[in-house]
């Protein structure tokens, strides 16, 4: 039941009808007992500043922050994390007495739903796409101490630009690659961060397939819909192990509870919540 005392945490975005994080969250509360609830907010881009100001005032606990506004938020925040920071990305804000902090809790979910298989330290990985999700999974693996990073983009550019942007804030450099000359032989981990096989298109051909994989191999599709993309089929062929999309949703989720709450929620949880929600 919903009281005076009830803690506020939720989601601003626009659109924000799709987030599937309010179910997950609102379980664990739910289990754990917490008295708290998870709520989606509407805010389009012009309304941001006040939206994030009035909850402050409030005393909103707790946003997640999603498209558009996951770089538009950052100038409103008192404060951001060394990950959010270089990433250029916020995702997850604490609001407290005196100040508001941005977090950026997407590479640690990916993060996590790899290392369930294999630690990324001293990992050789390469990472498909160049884009915002690409960037926040690129600097938060440098962060948790990979060897060697390559970047496959389809659009070179976009790969050499955030290949830069590594280079000129942690120093570590990563190499670029086209397709055609991707290489996997001593590759550790592959991440697909592009949209590529994404519900409505499941008929899309992968953009690397199984001859080009080996057993040894950890690939991870950050795509949840379809479950199983035809880019893990592929790699399911080659006998590499497999991580799909939803884990990295999970597990994002699960670090912006903790931010919130101070408790870490059963990962069995969010889980149950995410896959119930996307059987219907």
């Amino acid at each position: 039941m919903i009281t005076g005392k009830t803690a506020l945490v939720g989601i601003v975005g626009d659109p924000v009808e799709h987030s599937l994080s309010p179910p997950m969250h609102n379980a664990a509360f739910q289990h754990l007992k917490l008295d708290y609830v998870y709520v989606p907010f509407h805010v389009p881009a012009k309304n941001l500043e006040n939206a994030i100001k009035g909850a402050k005032d409030m005393g909103i606990k707790g946003l997640n922050i999603t498209i558009p506004h996951k770089t538009a938020v950052i100038r409103y925040l008192d404060e951001v994390d060394q990950a959010a920071q270089l990433i250029g990305a916020v995702n997850t804000l604490k609001f407290t007495e005196d100040k508001i902090k941005g977090y950026n809790t997407d590479g640690v979910g990916a993060v996590k739903a790899i290392e369930e298989i294999i630690t990324v330290k001293d990992k050789k990985v390469v990472i498909m796409g160049a884009g915002g999700a690409a960037r926040a999974v690129a600097f938060q693996l440098i962060l948790n101490g990979i060897q060697k990073l390559s970047i496959a983009n389809r659009t070179p550019e976009k790969a050499e630009q955030l290949a830069r942007d590594i280079k000129s804030k942690l120093e570590f450099s990563s190499r670029v690659v086209n397709f055609s000359e991707l290489e996997l032989t001593s590759t550790d981990i592959l991440i697909n961060t592009t949209p590529v096989g994404m519900h409505p298109h499941e008929d899309q051909k992968p953009l690397v397939t199984s001859e080009m994989m080996h057993p040894e191999l950890v690939v991870n599709d950050i795509i949840y819909n379809p479950l199983r993309t035809g880019f893990l089929k592929e790699a399911e062929d080659s006998g590499a192990k497999t991580v799909n999309g939803t884990k990295m949703l999970v597990y994002q989720g699960v670090e912006a509870f903790r931010i919130w709450t101070g408790v870490n929620p059963p990962v069995e949880v969010f889980t149950e919540a995410l896959m119930e929600t996307l059987g219907k």
